[in-house]
């Protein structure tokens, strides 16, 4: 039998690629060609001309682009250096030129990845981005939306100080915006401060425009010194929404500048006042500061304390302060409140029932009569999703009563509890201390309890854990009525990172 030949049906090129590879053949005809070309071909043209890295074609596009946003974010992941000199070559050129391109629109150079897909969509995603939403006070726009002399070129770019050799594209990009001074203005809506270097930290800081910063995640042990420094930075940033402060050790023992510091400190935390989400852990200048730090922060929605040493008139601050009354979610960690009365924890759930949907009390060191007291107040919480107790101190018998108020909350899915004092050595707990056959004394109690109150949540038994190494063991009741042992990696209050 003759041979049959399959043909391969191909798609053919789109008029639109034939005319670009047309365009890219002599690079000096599609320079001079721009100011004539089609709109809709910038996009698709860019693209091409970004990846074969065409400096010179590079540099004249970004003179020409005609839309207001140069999304860089989403063409690259890791752009090459080089290629990226282009575009700001490009725009240096631009910038010099007394009299700019007729329809040349640019007022931000984006290199987030905040528009995902933007270049395979092309000309219609590209001439509807609007003007990112990182600044207060926008340039203003002259007629046709060029950009006057007078109005800067914004540059959006997250920043990551960190300690050693910096991202190559980003010393670039802060050294180029640097030079350029008030023509170029960069902005960054997310910083996170990795180093405890001072001139790192302070070179950052003065290039970027403070009120653009809305994140702000700062995760290293600092001297006093650095503190002193940076700290004053904070009520620049008038735009903060979220704030996470880790790692803020004392380092000098001496009791009137830690009290004179502390001070100074809170005073600048006091001033974000469109803060909505506040992380702090381990820090030492809280105590006694809370008044100071929340008093103006009417916004505030998420709070998170661990391991800061409170004082009890913090506490009774925090449950009078107005937002105690809009909080959804709330973490206390690793604050010994033995000594402490229950009543400021009781009206802080009193005045959070309404909005709270996720509470974290974990390793507090809660006795029995301080959760009996706050019982009431915390089944008053119905939009409660998510509850965690563990490391607590409290016996199998008020375990079953707390059980039995949660149970009632219908939106509750997942509850983590401590193990009842019965499960250690003289009912005193200590880590480390848990005795599997003493819970297995407890574990028909409790199941008879879930059985009883008919809960649909998640019950987790939480027997160990260690916040360094991020783990915890748990007995978790299955629905085949086994308890199982687990290890994980768990966060405890899942929408809370700290």
């Amino acid at each position: 039998m003759p041979s049959i030949q399959v043909m391969s049906h191909r798609t053919p090129p789109s008029l639109q690629y034939l005319a670009i590879q047309s365009l890219l053949s002599n690079q000096a005809l599609a320079i001079a060609a721009l100011e004539d070309l089609p709109v809709l071909l910038f996009p698709s043209l860019f693209v091409e001309v970004y990846a074969r890295a065409h400096t010179e074609m590079l540099k004249a596009l970004v003179q020409a682009w005609p839309f207001s946003c140069l999304p860089l974010g989403d063409l690259a992941e890791s752009p090459d250096l080089e290629t990226f000199k282009a575009v700001l070559d490009g725009l240096d050129l631009l910038l010099a030129k007394k009299e700019r391109p007729s329809r040349w629109k640019l007022q931000v150079l984006d290199l987030r990845n905040e528009h995902p897909n933007i270049w395979i969509q092309g000309y219609p995603s590209m001439a509807q981005i609007s003007y990112p939403d990182v600044l207060t006070d926008r340039p203003t726009e002259s007629c046709g939306s060029m950009m006057t002399e007078e109005q800067p070129l914004i540059l959006l770019m997250d920043l990551t100080i960190k300690h050693g050799t910096q991202d190559a594209l980003q010393a670039y990009l802060l050294q180029w915006a640097r030079e350029r001074g008030e023509r170029v203005q960069l902005c960054s809506r997310k910083l996170l401060i990795l180093s405890g270097s001072i001139s790192e930290i302070q070179k950052a800081l003065r290039v970027v425009r403070l009120d653009s910063i809305q994140e702000l995640k700062v995760n290293k042990f600092w001297h006093r010194e650095t503190m002193k420094k940076v700290v004053p930075y904070l009520s620049q940033m008038k735009n903060l929404r979220i704030l996470q402060f880790s790692r803020k050790r004392l380092t000098v023992t001496c009791r009137h500048k830690n009290f004179s510091y502390s001070y100074k400190y809170a005073v600048h935390l006091g001033q974000l006042y469109h803060l909505q989400e506040l992380y702090v852990h381990d820090i030492f200048f809280l105590y006694g500061r809370l008044p100071t730090i929340l008093r103006n922060l009417t916004l505030l929605k998420t709070l998170s304390l661990s391991s800061c040493p409170l004082k009890e008139a913090d506490l009774w601050f925090l449950s009078q302060c107005p937002c105690s009354r809009q909080l959804n979610d709330l973490r206390l960690r690793s604050l010994p409140l033995d000594n402490f009365s229950p009543e400021p924890l009781r009206a802080l759930l009193e005045h959070e029932a309404g909005t709270l949907e996720t509470l974290a009390l974990e390793d507090c060191a809660i006795t029995d009569p301080q959760l009996l007291c706050m019982l009431p107040a915390l089944s008053q919480c119905s939009h409660l999703s998510f509850f965690s107790f563990y490391g607590n101190h409290i016996s199998i018998s008020v375990l079953q009563s707390l059980l039995s108020h949660t149970a009632r909350l219908s939106c509750l899915r997942q509850g983590i509890y401590p193990a009842p004092l019965e499960c250690y050595p003289h009912h005193e707990r200590w880590v480390g201390d848990f005795e599997p056959e003493r819970f297995a004394q407890v574990q028909a109690q409790l199941e008879q309890s879930m059985r009883d109150m008919g809960t649909t949540q998640k019950v987790q038994i939480c027997i160990d854990f260690c916040h360094h190494h991020k783990y915890w063991t748990f007995y978790t009741l299955g629905s085949d009525g086994y308890w199982v042992v687990t290890v994980k990696n768990h966060p405890g209050l899942s929408a809370l990172p700290l």
